[in-house]
């Protein structure tokens, strides 16, 4: 019973009005193809695809899940169907280089290919996703060879491919790793061990599925510094590219999960599957950043998805369900009882789900922007700029949307009462469905020691100081009477986000401080720390967005609901989100001792 509407509207606004993409785009040469009315084409065909294709096939994946037998899975029924239909639509090479058979329009196109396509079935989207990371990598890392022999397939969806990391043993501690890489002798090498937590580790979808491996070779260093990086396809390829015999890479056993079901989670097993290694012996991890970076910025998308779905459905909900009368006077008199859309908490809750979905998706964009500039930066210095901004934003989106995102999702639940917690309609889909968000590609806890430990305090704030300044910036801009005719209107967003920046420059030099006597302070404020970064930043894309809608109010732009909508959400932010930054500054500037003063006796139950 989940519907779901491409929010197009709304992209387009982000697109043309807020981050004039077709200017960006404009740029590049490469990009040249990337006009509007291309741009709305791909956008509402993509759309159709989304809509009548993989919206049908959620609650039924959900359902009936993948099935194992005998090292075999079987996806639930239309996926194939769906699969093959999303190749022979070319979406797969939508924003892949045309040397190996891809349209090579934008990377940033892709991204909105992949919020419509998670929005209406997550669960299928993982498997051509995985794909993405798979061939970035090889793309960034390997070898002209390895280029030749895998990137077509790859990019035309004929095969799949995977990240292989975790393993029984370790999760986020790599350097823990064991499946080792025995050198042939030919440039090739066996590789023997157990991976765990696979998506899209083996399925019928394609014809072969190719995985990135991490593994030890026999003389490596401990700890992360002796991991490498390998490509291992699990059936064998010839000289010539060909699909040949199995390459004893095998699926022991699936996950039963909580959500995703329809997504396979495989166990496989290497033994002495034949490989070749990416990039440099015992660089692995170094190179599986490009991987990982990749899955992060799409695992945060995960978290606008779940929002928008959640936030979709409840309000046709709320627009529906009868229950009680308006505190402030009976509202549809005609009827035995109000919309449940006429209470405040309903309220409450469905402009949190709204103010997530388009603020996440605004956040998501603006970084898509940055992956392009990534992908055609003409200088190593260029490029060091962008990524170091994309390295700064990434764990704020990864952690703060996926935890908005079930934020949200619970949010929907919640106005569908007890029929949220029954499955026919959807609701509780979703939450199952996105709380592996916060987990997958390094858990909330994880980003967040990322941030302050690795992006923050090692670097000595510099990303900080570049993304604060650029904020400033803008509020400085905006503030400007003869540059800014709404300047008067812009007042209420742009203070207190002036504020809330120079405290977050703030705070974080005293964090920095305190960790110097204590190194205690930096666990113990990294996680709070980041929900106040990205409540932060946040704050800013409402701004702009505020901004950029005055100016369409000011012309004699048809749909001005849309944009009256844009600047009331934008107020609800500000005087309903923003404010638990308050909170979130006097946790994560408290002192640790409270955390750590119970030892394990006093932890004890018994």
């Amino acid at each position: 019973m989940l519907s779901y509407k491409a929010p197009i509207t709304d992209i387009k606004f982000l697109f043309e009005d807020v981050f004039d993409y077709y200017k960006h785009y404009e740029k590049y040469p490469e990009f040249s193809d990337a006009t509007p009315d291309l741009v709305d084409a791909i956008m509402q065909e993509c759309a159709k695809f989304c809509e009548n294709e993989l919206l049908p096939l959620n609650q039924s994946g959900d359902k009936e899940g993948c099935t194992f037998d005998n090292g075999k899975v079987t996806t639930p029924k239309g996926f194939k169907e769906a699969y093959n239909k999303y190749v022979e639509g070319g979406w797969q090479s939508l924003s892949h280089p045309v040397e190996h058979g891809g349209q090579g329009l934008p990377p940033s196109l892709g991204m909105v290919k992949s919020e419509m396509m998670g929005t209406a079935n997550w669960s299928w989207a993982m498997y051509p996703g995985l794909s993405h990371g798979a061939m970035n990598t090889i793309q960034e890392h390997g070898t002209t060879e390895q280029k030749e022999h895998y990137l077509t397939k790859l990019t035309e969806g004929t095969w799949t491919g995977t990240m292989c990391l975790t393993e029984p043993q370790c999760g986020t501690d790599l350097g823990q790793v064991k499946t080792k890489a025995i050198p042939n002798g030919d440039g090739t090498y066996n590789l023997t061990g157990t991976k765990i937590f696979i998506s899209a580790g083996e399925h019928d979808l394609a014809e072969n599925i190719i995985h990135i491996v991490l593994a030890r070779l026999p003389d490596a260093p401990k700890g992360t510094r002796g991991i490498s990086l390998f490509i291992v396809p699990k059936m064998a390829i010839d000289q010539q590219g060909n699909v040949g015999d199995f390459n004893h890479v095998s699926c022991g056993s699936i996950e039963d999960k909580m959500g995703i079901k329809a997504s396979v989670t495989a166990v496989l097993n290497f033994d002495n599957a034949k490989g070749v290694l990416i990039g440099d012996e015992n660089k692995g991890l170094e190179c599986m950043f490009t991987f990982m970076n990749t899955a992060r910025v799409g695992t945060a998308l995960q978290g606008v998805c779940a929002s928008e779905l959640s936030y979709q459905n409840a309000l046709i909900y709320a627009k529906e369900r009868l229950s009680m009368r308006s505190l402030s006077g009976i509202k549809c008199p005609e009827k035995v009882a109000d919309p449940i859309i006429v209470h405040p908490d309903v309220r409450r809750m469905l402009m949190t789900q709204k103010a997530i979905s388009e603020g996440g998706r605004a956040m998501i964009y603006y970084t898509a922007k940055i992956v392009d500039e990534i992908e055609m930066a003409k200088t190593e210095e260029e490029r060091k700029k962008a990524d170091d901004k994309l390295g700064f934003i990434t764990p704020i989106l990864k952690a703060f949307l996926t935890e908005l995102g079930s934020e949200s999702a619970n949010h929907g639940m919640q106005i569908f009462g007890g029929h949220g917690y029954i499955k026919e309609w959807g609701m509780e889909q979703i939450v199952r469905d996105c709380r592996i968000s916060t987990l997958y590609e390094g858990t909330t806890g994880i980003q967040a020691l990322d941030l302050l430990g690795r992006k923050i305090l090692l670097s000595r704030g510099k990303s900080l100081k570049a993304f604060t300044m650029e904020i400033l910036g803008f509020c400085k801009n905006k503030s400007m009477i003869s540059r800014n005719p709404h300047k008067r209107q812009m007042n209420k967003f742009i203070w207190p986000l002036s504020k809330a920046v120079a405290n977050w420059q703030q705070y974080s030099v005293r964090i920095a401080i305190k960790a110097k006597k204590n190194r205690d302070v930096v666990g113990s404020a990294s996680v709070d720390y980041l929900m106040y970064s990205g409540y932060v930043t946040m704050a800013y894309f409402w701004a702009q967005m505020a901004q950029a809608a005055y100016e369409k109010l000011a012309t004699d732009v048809e749909n001005r609901d849309f944009y009256r909508a844009k600047i009331k959400t934008a107020e609800f932010y500000f005087e309903r989100l923003l404010p638990r930054t308050k909170s979130l500054a006097a946790t994560m500037m408290a002192d640790p001792k409270t955390l750590m003063q119970l030892d394990e006796k006093l932890l004890s139950f018994v």
